[in-house]
């Protein structure tokens, strides 16, 4: 069965960090553009960050490109988003998803068609 978990998720300082992790089960992330994705209460789910197959890295959003950092360790099957310089706003709960390696990376839901379970991150004093 293929599937997706996040982990890594929860209560943080404003200026703190956190690293999510999106662990793959039946399948390597290796053939796949990886996307983590953020939803917080009444918004609509938006893109964060993109790693290709080839781990080019090619999306930020706009306002979270200097503060985190997406990566994938292919022997654990598992892509980060490493967190710096946590702010309020980046309260949310985090999803990643996959798309097929040969589209690349794009910044919208409906190119995605597997999505973990997600985890939640409060940035809260």
């Amino acid at each position: 069965q293929r599937q997706l978990v996040e982990s890594g998720g929860g209560l943080v300082q404003p200026g703190g960090s956190l690293r999510l992790s999106c662990a793959a089960s039946g399948f390597s992330l290796d053939y796949y553009v990886i996307g983590w994705f953020r939803q917080s209460p009444g918004k609509e789910r938006e893109g964060v960050s993109c790693i290709s197959s080839s781990d080019v890295v090619t999306y930020y959003k706009v306002g979270v490109k200097d503060r985190f950092t997406i990566s994938r360790d292919s022997a654990k099957n598992i892509v980060y988003l490493q967190m710096n310089s946590l702010k309020p706003e980046d309260t949310a709960v985090y999803y990643c998803t996959t798309r097929p390696a040969g589209l690349g990376c794009s910044r919208y839901m409906s190119a995605y068609g597997n999505w973990g379970q997600g985890t939640q991150v409060t940035v809260s004093s």
